[in-house]
């Protein structure tokens, strides 16, 4: 079959060596190809993890296997000029700066000491976070797992519950759930269950719950169903309060929950209370405008419904005070007060009172009166 291949683009070029058509591309995953195109297009400029993710649309743990890859297949190398300082600096190729070669390939010998002397390391909001141990390297695992019978039948098992057949990257995914996280074959099951039954078959999903199980210290499965019913109950709390039936949390507002109770901490009264006051503010389920009340009591320590009244009645404090002064220098400016006042009557699109307080006054107000007619309803 003849092909005519046709570009209307630019004739701007990156030149792709025939050797590595022939004898690389072939057997490398797609997404390893990917990675290499970008570094190869971009070959003369400083580039880091993050950007080269965001443009291909990958995780930055996707990029450096991707690098490790092409590093063990000699077709990455690191620069002579840094030679001097490879042992202790260990950058990698592929002119990606300030980047210790240990996130990318780890020496086995290194990797395994530093998954034995883990230890939690940061605490949050009294919780302790595991940190991710690294990724390693990817194809000595996928080696060693190829004999192991429990991997084997976990991800027949995992296919199974998400009604799909796996490609490279998603069995390297549990590969590393399982040998690197140490997550059991009976935690993996549940995890894809879990998914599966939020109508989520992502990898991505997949190791973002993977992930945020890990590091709340989640290593059974009991552990992993009592975290999931109980933040099941923080989101139908939520959207109750937002008045949203008939539908499960979208993936973005399951991040804004998740956030509301994990990372700041909150229980489900002051988030209801946030989404009362978003709703009365905005007339909607803005989960963004929720999340910025929540943010604001977070910076301000609240921890309590009393710690939000009391700071309600700061702000009406500084609003009371805010008018008395500006009371007085109206009594002691009036002639100011009238020319001011006839500059904004000469426009006749400004016969009206203008508005002097802000948003959070706003919706202290209206929260106030919703609950004054609750109130009066009740009796």
């Amino acid at each position: 079959m003849k092909i005519d291949l046709k570009l209307g683009l630019p004739a701007n070029v990156t030149v792709v060596s025939n050797e590595f058509i022939d004898q690389y591309m072939a057997a490398a995953n797609g997404e390893y190809v990917k990675v290499f195109l970008y570094l190869l297009r971009h070959e003369r400029e400083e580039l880091d993890m993050s950007s080269i993710a965001d443009a291909l649309n990958h995780t930055e743990a996707d990029v450096k296997r991707a690098l490790t890859y092409w590093k063990r297949m000699g077709v990455l190398a690191e620069d002579d000029r840094e030679e001097a300082d490879r042992r202790e600096e260990r950058e990698p190729g592929a002119r990606i700066p300030e980047r210790k070669r240990e996130e990318f390939a780890p020496d086995s010998q290194e990797s395994e000491q530093k998954q034995e002397d883990f230890e939690p390391t940061r605490r949050i909001l009294g919780r302790e976070e595991n940190r991710l141990p690294e990724t390693g390297d990817t194809y000595e695992r996928m080696r060693r797992l190829s004999g192991d019978e429990e991997f084997s039948a976990l991800l027949y098992a995992v296919q199974q519950y998400l009604g799909k057949t796996f490609t490279q990257i998603e069995c390297e995914k549990f590969a590393f759930f399982y040998d690197g996280l140490h997550m059991s074959g009976e935690l993996l099951e549940y995890l894809a269950e879990y998914c599966a039954g939020g109508g989520h078959s992502s990898i991505r999903y997949i190791e973002k719950v993977a992930i945020s199980w890990y590091q709340a210290g989640i290593r059974t499965r009991e552990e992993a169903r009592e975290y999931t019913a109980r933040f099941s109950g923080d989101t139908a709390a939520v959207l109750k309060a937002f008045g949203i039936t008939g539908r499960t949390a979208g993936t973005a507002e399951q991040d804004f929950i998740r956030r509301w109770f994990k990372e700041y901490g909150f229980d489900k009264s002051l988030v209801v209370e946030a989404c009362s006051r978003t709703i009365t503010a905005t007339g909607s389920a803005s989960f963004p405008y929720a999340d910025k009340i929540l943010k604001g009591w977070s910076e301000q320590q609240v921890r309590t419904l009393k710690d939000v009244e009391a700071l309600d009645r700061k702000r009406q404090q500084r609003k009371a005070e805010k008018e008395q002064a500006a009371g007085a220098d109206r009594r002691g400016g009036s002639g100011r007060e009238t020319s001011g006042r006839k500059r904004a009557g000469a426009n006749g699109f400004r016969n009206f009172e203008e508005r002097t307080g802000d948003i959070d006054d706003f919706v202290w107000l209206k929260n106030r009166k919703r609950k004054e007619d609750e109130a009066g309803g009740a009796q």
